[in-house]
């Protein structure tokens, strides 16, 4: 009797372990933040890694993970960190630098980020992209599993762009376009920003005087945004106007965005907790997964279908929702199959957003203007430009 109530015990204690252990998993991947940290947030002066920022950083991060959260970072400074361990040669054009660099650089920031996570017992992993890993919805589901995958096992996911292999049109505007994209990838619905600036400010600041934008709303034009290029570090390649368009972004795929200064004490710990001086963008309504993904694909369409005024008042009404019908597409251009990406456009050449192809591009054009026939793009696989 006793020998059968102590099995018992245990297979129910196993049962509540892993019951437990699933539980905190998934919250583990639902609960994420994702924090972008700039170049010029980790680096001193003279170029070089400030170790003591990244050590802060880092306490901050295994805080959040106390709270209940998951945190992805999305770091810039490789190309910096590899000042420090190599020289390149004086006689190296423009690319083959950044590549040294970022090469080199890249293995001593991770190796930064997990020297200080080691401190708490834990672990850190390294993910490295290029825009054209996005290309379809194949290779974004896959550094979707492996993200979430890293997080289920209390992995703290360091995401990079690839800037040994990312030159030109394979490289993204910055790493702030990146975080957008590896946010709305997660499915979180916060992406801060660290900079050097404490948020966004009215006009043009004189020193360190200026009055920082508390909140900006969804779709809100004509900012009085300061019209000469803000500091950014040598290494870095977006400046405020670039974090004001992507935090605009994320904010029109539901996601609230912050912009900060990375180099304040406890500075991600008092954003999350409403208490930093920064500037917040409002989130519209949630965008699906597969919005957020097409939201991404501008570049990547494999052809364009131009549609008449009616189609587009349609697709555009906000009283109801409408998907793409052949009867409105007046001309196409491109080759494409079933799934790809096209972009549609109005009588006047304007951007009116993507979708994807429910069929090859050679039954599309046997269907023009044709009424009663299936739609070209569903509801669910369109994205409207904001």
């Amino acid at each position: 009797m006793f020998a059968s109530s102590a099995l018992f015990f245990l297979v129910v204690s196993a049962m509540m372990k892993r019951y437990l252990i699933m539980n905190m998993n998934r919250n583990l991947v639902q609960k994420v933040i994702v924090a972008k940290i700039g170049t010029n947030v980790i680096t001193r002066e003279n170029g070089l890694l400030d170790e003591k920022i990244i050590g802060s950083l880092v306490n901050q991060v295994v805080k959040l993970k106390k709270q209940g959260l998951a945190v992805v970072i999305v770091s810039s400074g490789s190309v910096a960190a590899g000042q420090s361990i190599v020289k390149v040669a004086s006689g190296a054009d423009s690319v083959t630098r950044r590549q040294v660099l970022a090469a080199s650089g890249q293995v001593e920031l991770v190796n930064t980020y997990t020297k200080y996570f080691a401190k708490h017992h834990l672990k850190c992993a390294q993910i490295l992209v290029t825009k054209e890993d996005f290309r379809d919805r194949r290779h974004y589901l896959n550094i979707k599993n492996c993200l979430e995958a890293l997080l289920r096992h209390d992995i703290t996911p360091i995401v990079n762009e690839n800037d040994a292999v990312a030159i030109n049109e394979l490289m993204f505007t910055d790493n702030d376009e990146l975080a957008v994209l590896v946010t709305a990838m997660v499915d979180s619905d916060r992406l801060v920003i660290l900079t050097n600036v404490d948020g966004v400010y009215k006009g043009c600041p004189v020193g360190d005087k200026g009055e920082v934008i508390k909140e900006i709303k969804p779709d809100e034009e004509n900012l009085p945004l300061c019209s000469k290029p803000s500091h950014k570090s040598k290494m870095g390649r977006g400046g405020i106007l670039t974090k004001v368009a992507m935090a605009q972004r994320a904010a029109g795929l539901g996601i609230t965005a912050y912009v900060a200064n990375g180099r304040k004490r406890n500075i991600l710990l008092d954003v999350l907790a409403n208490k930093a001086i920064c500037t917040t963008f409002l989130p519209k309504r949630k965008t699906s997964s597969v919005k957020k993904w097409m939201a991404h694909t501008k570049g990547q369409e494999k052809g364009v279908v131009y549609i008449n005024q009616g189609a587009e008042e349609a697709l555009t009404s906000k009283k109801k929702i409408a998907s793409l019908l052949p009867v409105g597409v007046t001309r196409i251009e491109g080759n494409f199959v079933k799934g790809d990406i096209i972009r549609i456009k109005g009588e006047k050449n304007n951007d009116i957003g993507v979708g994807a192809a429910r069929y090859d591009s050679q039954e599309a054009r046997q269907l023009i203007g044709r009424k009663g026939a299936k739609s070209l793009v569903r509801y669910d696989y369109l994205f409207l430009e904001p």
